[in-house]
Parts: C-alpha cells; structure tokens; sequence
C-alpha cells in the first residue's frame, strides 16, 4: 500500500482544520428554535453584526426616509413572526395586564373564535413594551427593524424589488372581520432576506424609537437608537393589512401617539447581545 508522505498528511489536515473553522463561524440565518425556558415560546431569528443601507436615496420614497446612508449594527435576534393573540393573552393571564380591544365582535378578545394565530392588533406602545420586558426582550430599534427587513442589499421590499402581490402580503384591502389578518408566518413569498416573515403588510408593528420626520440627516451611523430629543410619538413599521404599496416598503417609516390604538397595529420582539446597552 502506498504510504502518504507525513507533509502531505499535515497540509491535508491543516485544509480540513481551516474548512472546519469556516464553517463554525459562518453566519447561520435561520431561526433559533424557542428555548424551554423560555417565556415568549416563539422562533428568533439572528441578524449577523455588519453594515446595510437604511433608508431611500433622495428623491425616492418619502422625504422622512432621507438621505440613504450606510449603518452599522451589532449583532441581535428578533422574533421571527408578530405576537400573536395566543401568545399575548397568555401574556395577560400570568400578569394581569389589561385585555386588548377585541375588534372581531363583542366580548373580550379571549372569547373570539378563530383567531388565535392572527397577529393582535389594538395594541398600544407601552402594551407592546410590557410585553417584550416580561418576555426579557425588548422592541428592536427602527434601524433594527429595517435590516431584518430588507438585508444588506437595500432592497425595497423583504422579498426584493419586485411589486407587491396576494402572496407576498396582506395589503390594501378593507376590515373583514377575522378573515381580514392572515395568521403569522402564512406568506412565505413574502420573507425577508433572513427568514423573518411578515414584515410587509398584515400588522403594522411598533418600534423602539422616538420618531422625528428629519432624524436622519444627523442620525448615528452605528447602532441608532432614534432622536436623543423625547417627542410625542414613536415610530410604526411595517404597513397593515390597509395599507397601500407606499407604506409596506421595507424603508416607510409610520407614528403613532403611546395611547394608539388601531385593528391594524401589533408589534414583535428583539433581544441584542448580552452587554449591550439599548435606550428605554
């Protein structure tokens, strides 16, 4: 039998050890599995630390959008579907938080029938802010939200450039009752780069920043958080299940007042890494 010579084997092995090493810490963009102990039992999606384009060059889009820069964040997760009705009543139950409107009929919202995976909607900043703390995550910040949107490619929606349609995202259309939201994670042409669905249309869904129509021009190029400034109203992304196409773009930028409450607005979670510090 012919033998290997032993500078062949250690450069054989030095390759396989470099492989190895590669593939160890090459980016997985699929969503982690709910851990058992877990509170909020839902999929979480890592977005990888790095650079992408926030924002539409001037002259597209809307003028809150401007100017497109180049944005820096650090590694997070972020839920992979909106909150649920499931999940948010149980939410309700242990903490005796306060029942959300129920816009399907009379009755609190436990007693409708049907809609458990729907997104909740009528829900307020501060609702979806208590909801993410007991979960022990938090809101993800409006650049947060825009990269698990649309990745590092600047694309206009999550899927890509091309128009919007019936299976890509629930979009201008007119309330129905239950059969208005689609139940989360049901239109998978319409995931972003990273796996993260629904984030075009649906449930519009709040964020953790401030907002302020020129906070862009002056904004951070790493990790932003929104204006330093307090305002009046804090920024909604997204789109709804009413909006039409200009407002389900990944860069549209909505608001709100802390107290608003409409059949289209719901939010998800984010949780950055350990260290790192986020505004309140």
């Amino acid at each position: 039998m012919t033998q290997v010579p032993n500078r062949q084997k250690a450069k054989r092995s030095s390759i396989l050890a470099i492989l190895a090493l590669a593939y160890a810490v090459a980016p997985v963009l699929v969503a982690i599995p709910e851990a058992a102990n877990e509170l909020d039992q839902v999929p979480m999606v890592t977005i990888p630390a790095g650079a992408f384009l926030m924002g539409s060059p001037e002259g597209k889009g809307r003028a809150d959008e401007w100017p497109q820069r180049s944005v820096y964040l650090d590694e997070f997760t972020i839920d992979q579907v909106e909150v649920t009705n499931e999940r948010y009543l149980r939410f309700v139950g242990i903490m005796g938080h306060r029942n959300p409107p129920n816009p399907y009929g009379t009755g609190v919202l436990s007693s409708a029938k049907g809609i458990e995976h729907l997104p909740v909607v009528q829900i307020t900043w501060y609702d979806a802010k208590a909801y993410c703390s007991w979960a022990t995550k938090r809101l993800p910040t409006e650049a947060e939200w825009e990269k698990a949107a649309r990745g590092t490619d600047g694309r206009l929606f999550p899927w890509g450039n091309e128009p919007p349609t019936a299976k890509r995202a629930n979009f201008d259309r007119e309330w129905d009752e239950a059969k208005t939201l689609h139940p989360v994670g049901s239109l998978s042409g319409g995931d972003s780069p990273y796996g993260v669905k629904d984030m075009s249309g649906n449930a519009r869904e709040w964020v953790q920043d401030w907002y302020h129509p020129e906070y862009y021009k002056n904004a951070l190029d790493r990790n932003p958080q929104g204006p330093d400034t307090k305002g009046i109203v804090r920024s909604i992304r997204g789109g709804s299940w009413h909006s039409p196409t200009a407002d389900i773009t990944t860069t549209a930028r909505g608001r709100g007042g802390f107290a608003l409450q409409t059949h289209g607005t719901g939010f998800r979670c984010a949780r950055g890494v350990e260290g790192q510090t986020q505004k309140k």
